[in-house]
């Protein structure tokens, strides 16, 4: 059988598919038409997040099985079509909780001591000392928005800071990690917020104008979930007002983000959607991704 990577995965993950007698063709960064030529011969397609599998690219997949996405969520994969022609989609959400829960720790000691504005600051030859006057994150109220994978894991770590934690979560009851509160007591009760939850009808703008309105003045946001959770609108009039004060954006409604009024503000801290990009992560997402693959071939 014949398993296409069409996105770079870890070698180690490359190496568990060949040793299980597979045939393995990499052939990543193509375009959509030459994806849909292509796919007619293979049995597997493993794909990250650069890959769309399309309805397009199912139905030309005569002899497709098995859809593989290296990550967390599916939303480059057409999972209904997958279904409604038996195909097995797998994904592998535990492999990088560490790493987006490490960066959205990161985002949040860097928006408490400005760190990317006092290097852009000293860089340029000023000395501003009195200007970056931040804040501990000690005893400080941390409300997490989906207290799942990700969200325990930041919240172990800012317990650790000697944060509260409070957590909104609708499918989650109690949690060893943060005290349960509902959506309004969060908003209302937390210095920082953070969202850990995917992009859903129930949950496109969940942070928009009403939410930002009844939280503390000088909140600080962290988005490393995905884009759209947050109204990029709402957001930025909330922070020209002075009632966010740092947001930390690692995802966007539109991706590639390549220009946005977001960008113009400086208490705006931005990565390229990396939230996964770590070399462990990616060790681990590799791995655990050929190894469903792989069995799910030789069910």
């Amino acid at each position: 059988m014949k398993v296409l990577i069409s996105d770079p995965i870890a070698k180690e993950g490359i190496e568990i598919l060949k040793n299980s007698g597979f045939e393995v063709v990499e052939k990543t960064g193509m375009p959509p038409e030459e994806l849909i030529k292509t796919i007619p011969d293979f049995d597997a397609i493993i794909v990250r997040s650069a890959t769309k599998v399309t309805k397009e690219v199912i139905e030309a997949g005569k002899k497709l099985k098995v859809i593989g996405r290296a990550g967390v969520g599916l939303d480059n994969v057409d999972a209904e079509a997958a279904k409604a022609k038996g195909i097995k989609v797998v994904n592998t959400p535990a492999a990088t909780s560490i790493s987006v829960a490490e960066l959205a720790l990161g985002m949040m000691l860097s928006a408490a001591r400005m760190i990317p504005q006092a290097t852009a600051s000293t860089r340029a030859g000023k000395w501003e000392k009195k200007r970056f006057h931040g804040t501990e994150l000690f005893g400080k109220t941390l409300g997490i928005i989906g207290i799942g994978r990700i969200g325990s894991e930041l919240a172990k770590r800012a317990k650790a800071l000697g944060m509260d934690v409070i957590a909104y979560d609708p499918y989650v009851k109690s949690s060893d990690f943060g005290k349960i509160v509902d959506f309004d007591t969060l908003l209302k009760n937390s210095d920082f917020i953070s969202l850990h939850i995917p992009k859903t009808k129930e949950t496109a703008h969940l942070l928009d104008k009403s939410a930002f309105d009844k939280m503390k003045d000088g909140v600080i946001i962290v988005n490393c979930a995905r884009g759209g959770v947050v109204d990029e609108d709402a957001l930025y009039d909330a922070l020209v007002s002075g009632k966010v004060k740092v947001a930390c954006l690692d995802v966007f409604e539109v991706e590639p983000a390549k220009e946005h009024k977001l960008f113009s503000l400086e208490q705006v801290i931005l990565t390229p959607h990396i939230g996964a990009q770590t070399d462990e992560g990616q060790q681990r997402a590799g791995v655990q991704i050929a190894e469903l693959v792989r069995d799910a071939l030789k069910g």
